[in-house]
């Protein structure tokens, strides 16, 4: 298990929210923790730290009149540490590569992917030639509605029509280098993580994943750990002590090396 740190971005500023809370109307989400420094300053602790694979999420649509102020914050982080973070968030085949050339080890995308709705080969196809499907990962960030998890987009608020299963994250396996989900009911909440969730992910050897939502505690981890057979990443957030959480952040890292 992995810990891969992420760095989210809202209206221009390095923020932990509630992800159930995000509106692009108004550009609102209920922040657990808003920081004064930048991206940069975050990207270069990673960095110390030799922490790959960590995130760097634009929380605004790219119509938002705040979308060139966090455009500019992720792409600090990236010059921070070029080739060490991942970035999502509005991308499409006609900008993924822009990322990539500015630093970025892969892209991440959801709602390109998950059009409309449902999923749509066409714009998967378009966005893995755009990049290679070895700097591909696919976001499936579900919530559950009726008893099973679908995957959401549009920065979490639309349920596509689209179930999350090991059919089809064997079946999208081929298209990409890595799975990126949230357990977005339980994003920012600091109540715990979505072991359901993470009991089904479980469920695909020999293929990178990282889970996001709910991570609080030591105990949180080694329960991830032990849910997820030692083969799922850790993304923690607003509970690290550098996003003004109580949860030694030293700490995270020492257990994700043992």
């Amino acid at each position: 298990m992995q810990f891969r740190p992420c760095i989210d971005i809202h209206n221009g500023k390095v923020k932990q929210i509630v992800g159930s809370s995000l509106r692009d109307e108004g550009d609102l989400a209920r922040e657990n923790f808003v920081s004064e420094k930048g991206a940069a300053h975050f990207a270069e602790l990673f960095r110390r730290d030799g922490l790959t694979g960590g995130h760097v999420i634009l929380l605004n649509a790219r119509t938002s009149p705040y979308y060139e102020a966090t455009l500019a914050m992720a792409r600090q982080a990236l010059l921070a540490y070029p080739g060490g973070l991942q970035v999502g968030g509005g991308i499409r085949d006609d900008n993924a590569a822009d990322f990539i050339e500015a630093g970025a080890s892969h892209v991440i995308v959801t709602s390109y992917v998950f059009a409309d709705g449902r999923i749509s080969y066409e714009n998967l196809m378009r966005i893995e030639k755009a990049v290679g499907r070895e700097r591909l990962v696919l976001d499936l960030s579900c919530r559950k509605r009726d008893g099973r998890y679908y995957i959401c987009t549009d920065r979490w608020q639309k349920f596509t029509d689209t179930p999350l299963n090991m059919e089809l994250m064997y079946k999208l396996s081929e298209h990409c280098d890595e799975y990126l989900v949230h357990g977005i009911d339980v994003e920012g909440k600091g109540s715990g993580l979505d072991t359901e969730l993470v009991r089904l992910l479980s469920g695909m050897d020999g293929f990178p994943i990282t889970y996001a939502g709910g991570i609080r505690s030591a105990e949180d981890l080694m329960t991830l750990k032990d849910a997820g057979g030692g083969r799922i990443n850790a993304t923690v957030g607003s509970a690290l002590d550098i996003y003004g959480g109580e949860l030694p952040y030293a700490e995270v890292v020492n257990i994700c090396k043992t």
